[in-house]
């Protein structure tokens, strides 16, 4: 198969999905209205509620729901074969993802901004409130310890990646006092801080961390971890417009560009698939189904993205015409990003072997490889090109880190306000979020938790559109097409969390493991079945909401008629 083909059948699945069914969606069911006032407007306070163009908010969302997942994700699917992975990729992105990130938005936008504590406790239960918070908590706190890791381990391994950090930070913060304090138009205010972050990529190559801080230093996880967690603090306690929302936008165009002429480079070259289409239907890693479909979450369907859409996105949405723009067409380019991470993986290697080998040593040299090979047949240098590819690792982890420790911030306020009022305090949540994840990353136990994520990830997912279904049903709207994803959803995630347990307590009881990896398995073992009886809960409060609503609305008939 030419990967040109693939790329086509992205760009087709994209464009149906966005211009006819979320336009139908939008228009005919949930029916946006400009007229109608955002909580942006309403309670804008220039911290968490900050009307935003959707110029800017489409590459904020982008960088926020984009992290190294969408990459990382099919490269390894791909073992499956690359068909499999690209049919997950395209229906879950067309049937599900854009579902979920669009929906998000506008049930947090249609409800004062709230949050999925406070919706939960509005459509579902008090209890399914706590245990929803309790669960997003523990989710976030995974994520943060995996991607520290991530920017902490290519902080190390590529040295260039510092400077770019550093220029993409100054740029960020420069952007929002261009646009907001300065007023500044929005076309200068991009070119000019792109610039300076592709500057720094560039002055990265020259001078990279050990030349500058020494071996040590940038050999250092210490250095780096607390680099990356004091980066977070500050995006967590500021307003949004001084740091996360413009450092978001910046970076989103360093994603862009890459995948812009990382496409072209596609087309020029127009190699074709060299690994087998299908494998087999159980590998070392899993079974196709359950595992395949939380092994690639960003790109086809991610419950991350309900939380950036609800906590962050909705309460920036300036109009509700910006919503089918800013949560569904930018799920779509991102399903576009998992595409190319899927032709790469599947091109560039002459044979499974050959990317057996490379699969060992990690995802992110295999992007950065064929980024590099992409963006040569554009003449750019072999090395500068895998530095970009490199880089882009790194952007894509941060930013993603930077919102988990803010809205770590957000669910420590909700869960522990009621026992103490200091709890409020976001200095006082973001500190104790930020020492959990520096003790994940530097103790290593990120790697015990990461197993979860997967499953984790998608039962988020599952839950996010069983809130969304419950409000439809409140407000009397056809549920069809955000149910039957949750019913699908949450069947697979059950069952890729029970296989993920079993395993593990598997190697536990047979002896398999000793000293930490014995703790280590053990206890995620455990928490696997636990996420699973949460679930099983919250899915019993979910059907006693729905049931509510079913009895509401045939009560309504019944008199209407008399």
């Amino acid at each position: 198969m030419n990967s040109i083909f693939v790329l086509v059948l992205g760009f087709i699945v994209a464009f149906v999905g966005y211009r006819f069914y979320a336009k139908h969606i939008d228009s005919k069911v949930l029916k946006a209205d400009s007229k109608r006032m955002t909580p942006a407007k309403m309670y804008m306070d220039g911290v968490e509620f900050m009307p935003t163009s959707k110029n800017i908010l489409f590459g904020y969302q982008f960088k926020s729901i984009a992290g190294a997942a969408p990459i990382i994700g099919p490269i390894i699917a791909i073992q499956w074969g690359w068909l499999p992975a690209l049919l997950w990729i395209l229906g879950g992105s067309l049937f599900i993802g854009w579902v979920q990130d669009y929906s998000s938005a506008m049930i947090a936008m249609r409800n004062d901004g709230a949050s999925f504590g406070g919706l939960s406790h509005r459509l579902i239960s008090p209890r399914a409130r706590v245990i929803l918070l309790s669960f997003i908590y523990f989710y976030l706190l995974l994520i943060a310890g995996a991607f520290g890791n991530v920017v902490v381990s290519t902080a190390i391994t590529l040295k260039a990646a510092p400077m770019a950090w550093l220029f993409l930070t100054l740029g960020g913060i420069l952007a929002g006092h261009m646009i907001y304090r300065w007023k500044k138009d929005i076309v200068l205010t991009t070119a000019i801080t792109v610039i300076i972050a592709l500057v720094g990529i560039w002055l990265g190559t020259v001078a990279p961390s050990d030349k500058i801080l020494g071996t040590d230093l940038s050999n250092s996880r210490v250095l780096w971890t607390i680099a990356a967690f004091v980066f977070c603090y500050f995006a967590a306690v500021l307003p949004i417009w001084r740091f996360a929302l413009p450092i978001n936008y910046v970076a989103s165009y360093i994603v862009f560009l890459g995948l812009f002429f990382g496409i072209i480079g596609v087309f020029i070259l127009h190699p074709n698939f060299t690994l087998p289409a299908y494998t087999n239907f159980s590998i070392k890693i899993g079974p196709i189904w359950p595992i395949m479909f939380v092994t690639i979450a960003c790109g086809a369907i991610s419950g991350w993205h309900s939380i950036v859409s609800s906590s962050g996105t909705a309460r920036q949405l300036e109009n509700e015409l910006d919503a089918r723009p800013v949560g569904a067409g930018v799920m779509f380019v991102e399903m576009m990003l998992a595409v190319f991470a899927l032709i790469i993986a599947g091109t560039i290697y002459a044979s499974p072997a050959e990317y057996g080998a490379a699969i060992v040593k990690g995802p992110g040299g295999i992007f950065a490889g064929g980024v590099s090979k992409f963006l040569g047949a554009l003449g750019l240098p072999a090395n500068l090109g895998r530095s970009y590819g490199s880089v882009m690792m790194v952007v894509l982890a941060v930013t993603i880190m930077q919102l988990v420790i803010r809205f770590m911030r957000v669910a420590t306020s909700e869960l522990l306000s009621d026992i103490s009022p200091i709890f409020r305090n976001a200095h006082v949540g973001t500190f104790i979020a930020s020492i959990l994840g520096i003790l994940l990353v530097l103790t290593g136990w990120w790697q015990y938790l990461w197993v979860l994520f997967g499953g984790a990830n998608q039962l988020m997912a599952s839950l996010a559109l069983m809130l969304m279904t419950a409000w439809l049903m409140s407000e009397g709207k056809p549920v069809a097409w955000v149910f039957w994803p949750m019913i699908f959803m949450f069947i697979t995630t059950i069952a890729a969390l029970l296989f993920t347990s079993y395993n593990l307590l598997q190697k536990v009881l047979s002896g398999a493991v000793k000293g930490q990896d014995l703790i280590g398995n053990t206890l995620m073992g455990l928490v696997g079945l636990f996420l699973v009886a949460a679930a099983f809960v919250l899915g019993w409060e979910g059907i006693k909401a729905f049931n509510r609503y079913r009895t509401i609305k045939n009560q309504a008939s019944v008199a209407a008629k008399a």
